[in-house]
């Protein structure tokens, strides 16, 4: 008996450890054109692929000429351009708790458009899209964000000339609130906006002027497609 309860101890110390670190399920990828990877919170790096589960403390990388598509456990989605890095800082839903809900997700370089879900749509100042330049709250949002560090000169304008560094961004339906130590502006479906740093306040922008995220239809239309890793067609794989 003392030898069973001792194995059952053992078991249970094995098991704990593993439970208390099981990271929280945050959504899928969906679309998949190139190279996505995940760095995970314990260090570990791995390279996602379609019905790829993504889960809180995610960094996700795309390489160049790469577009991902994450939908979320509450419907929202997100679609990242090449050259992104976007970690999922906090994500939590329960469809009967309400009071539960947050996401905060982090840019630190690149592109993305981002759809609301039932969070975004019940709990609005729930979530929260943060850059070094600016934060982007949400009020039932589609909207763009594109933040320039000396790496957008692949970006057209009308004039020619790559967008000035800085958080640059475009709202296609609801409104956003974008939001740093220098002051807030509000943008309406139709309205673009910058903020050229931490410390200059985000204005709207005139529309022949702004900068407006654009997917390939393969990524931006709600079909899925692309394939797994390697000859498995496995939906992750170990860096």
């Amino acid at each position: 008996m003392k030898r069973l309860f001792l194995t059952a101890l053992a078991a249970v110390l094995v098991w704990l450890p593993a439970a208390a670190g099981a990271a929280t399920a945050a959504g899928q990828v969906t679309h998949l054109s190139g190279t996505l990877s995940a760095k995970r919170v314990d260090g570990t790096s791995k390279l996602l692929s379609i019905k790829s589960e993504v889960v809180e403390g995610d960094t996700l990388t795309t390489e160049s000429e790469t577009y991902a598509r994450i939908k979320f456990n509450d419907g929202g989605e997100v679609v990242i351009r090449p050259g992104t890095q976007l970690k999922i800082n906090n994500y939590s839903y329960d469809a009967a708790k309400p009071e539960s809900d947050n996401i905060v997700l982090s840019m630190f370089k690149g592109g993305l458009r981002a759809v609301t879900g039932l969070i975004g749509k019940r709990n609005r100042e729930k979530v929260s899209f943060q850059t070094e330049t600016a934060t982007i709250g949400i009020r039932g949002t589609h909207f763009g964000a594109l933040l320039c560090q000396n790496d957008c000169s692949g970006v057209g304008t009308t004039s020619g000339r790559p967008p000035p560094n800085g958080l640059h961004v475009d709202v296609a339906s609801g409104a956003i609130i974008m939001t740093n130590k220098a002051g807030t502006v509000q943008l309406n479906a139709g309205q673009f906006g910058y903020a050229a740093g931490s410390d200059v306040r985000p204005v709207a922008v005139p529309p022949q002027q702004g900068i407006q995220v654009t997917m390939p239809s393969s990524i931006a239309q709600n079909k899925g497609g692309g394939k797994g890793i390697g000859k498995t067609d496995d939906t992750e794989c170990k860096m």
